[in-house]
């Protein structure tokens, strides 16, 4: 068999049509059918671009001249945008991001789930008014440049830090503590941790934020158990901080790019922080999960809930509930609610904000879920409503098999990607059920990210 020759060379260059945006945000053409990406590129864009990598089956470019702008781009607002990975988007403008978040998840749903989109309702998707600002956590690694502390982002696929001052997807609050606490450290002489070395004692400093309740979290990640000039630095943070309401140690000594070690200790103040979601209140810790876009978090919650459509006599099921976020909003409609999570911290949290909010009717059990469902279905329990909402790697091959067996009325599936979203569908048609539809909801503004809530009907026999 021989070997196919691209038709494009390194180095040279050829005018194109971008047809589409990659998973990260690069501008796709094609020259002959082979396709080529490149950065900060639209949809509908003409442009000259130069090759600069060719691999068997695709290439790179750079783009040198637009020729014809799409209507839809803009000036990113953010100075580093270009050096930085946290964002793809912010050269398209907030319309032009819900456009195309719909338009891929309708894709992909035809192409990989074989949904006939023409029947299935694939809404717009819901965006919000202000796509700002909304990030209530700020996790940054901590680096040395001319003898005082950086803080900030990993530059696009390094270990380079960016030093940043503010962040226009992290509420402000969080971004200002990030940067007092890196001029207090710098103050006393603390020392950023070198992964090279492994040295230093700083790795990591994370804020989390109440959305709702304005309380912060503070945790300094180190690589030791001590804390140099202690009192001197908390006094000074939460002088400056009166929102400060916890402040945490987590020590992890390892050589690893993991960020969190075993050992968590309080500082000062709470081992908590609250927040709400609609009416539910959380306790969130610093190791909890906790969904990073509170406002877009209940705007889909909702969606699952109506989705459900419960009258206060279903018995549902939520097969990857995590702190118990959904599992407590369905518990407000329905008449029992089952929750089933791998990691038992996660439960642990799930029954303490169970009995934060006087919430009586969920369960809240470890394990795998293709393990647990079933033991559940031995013991009598029927559920008229499954909810899934799983990883981005989607539902366990033998957990889609579960629910085929139990044949709930409805599944509501939650999902942060589309592609498994649009597989596991393909799975649940083949097995009697029908998609009625799907509404896209936009979570995190400015990057390639996008959730739905799929509702999932079961034909009648």
């Amino acid at each position: 068999m021989t070997n196919v020759v691209p038709p494009i060379e390194k180095n040279e260059y050829y005018d194109v049509v971008f047809e589409d945006l990659t998973h990260d945000g690069a501008g796709v053409a094609k020259v002959d059918g082979f396709p080529i990406f490149v950065a900060n590129a639209l949809p509908g864009e003409k442009a000259k671009i130069k090759i600069i990598k060719v691999k068997k089956g695709y290439g790179f470019g750079r783009l040198m001249e637009l020729y014809e702008q799409s209507p839809e781009r803009i000036d990113a607002p953010c100075p580093i945008y270009k050096q930085c990975g946290g964002c793809q988007l912010q050269h398209l403008s907030y319309h032009g991001q819900l456009e195309h978040k719909h338009k891929h998840v309708k894709e992909v749903l035809a192409r990989i789930g074989k949904v006939d989109v023409s029947k299935v309702a694939v809404h717009p998707t819901l965006g919000m008014k202000d796509p700002w600002n909304y990030r209530n956590k700020a996790q940054v690694p901590v680096g040395e440049r001319e003898g005082g502390l950086i803080a900030g982002f990993y530059q696009k696929r390094s270990h380079e830090i960016i030093d940043m001052e503010r962040c226009l997807i992290q509420h402000s609050e969080n971004d200002e503590m990030v940067q007092a606490v890196k001029n207090i450290c710098s103050q006393y002489g603390i020392r950023a941790y070198d992964e090279k070395a492994h040295k230093g004692w700083l790795r990591h400093i994370m804020v989390r934020h109440g959305y709702v309740t304005k309380e912060t979290m503070l945790v300094f990640i180190t690589r030791t158990n001590d804390f140099p000039n202690k009192k001197s630095i908390l006094t000074q943070i939460t002088e400056k901080f009166p929102n400060v309401k916890s402040i945490v140690q987590n020590i992890n000594p390892k050589r690893t790019n993991v960020i969190f070690g075993d050992e968590t200790k309080v500082l000062w103040g709470s081992e908590y922080i609250y927040d709400y979601i609609g009416n539910i209140k959380f306790a969130i810790s610093a190791r909890s999960f906790y969904q990073v876009n509170p406002e877009q978090t209940k705007v889909l919650y909702e969606k699952a809930l109506e989705y459900a459509h419960l009258t206060g006599e279903e018995t549902v099921i939520d097969a990857y509930c995590g702190i118990g976020t959904i599992s407590l909003f369905l518990a407000q409609k329905a008449k029992q609610v089952f929750g089933v999570e791998i990691v038992p911290e996660a439960i642990e949290d799930a029954k303490r904000n169970a009995q934060l909010n006087g919430i009586n009717n969920v369960e809240f059990a470890v394990g795998e879920a293709e393990q647990v469902i079933p033991a559940w279905y031995e013991q009598g329990i029927r559920a008229d409503v499954v909810v899934v909402d799983p990883p981005r790697k989607g539902c366990d091959e033998s957990l889609l098999g579960t629910i085929l067996d139990m044949k709930p009325k409805k599944v509501v599936y939650v999902s942060c990607n589309p592609a498994t979203l649009a597989r596991d569908i393909a799975v649940l048609e083949q097995g009697g059920y029908e998609t009625k539809e799907v509404q896209p909801v936009d979570m995190f503004p400015h990057t390639m990210h996008v959730e739905c809530c799929s509702l999932l009907v079961r034909k009648d026999k």
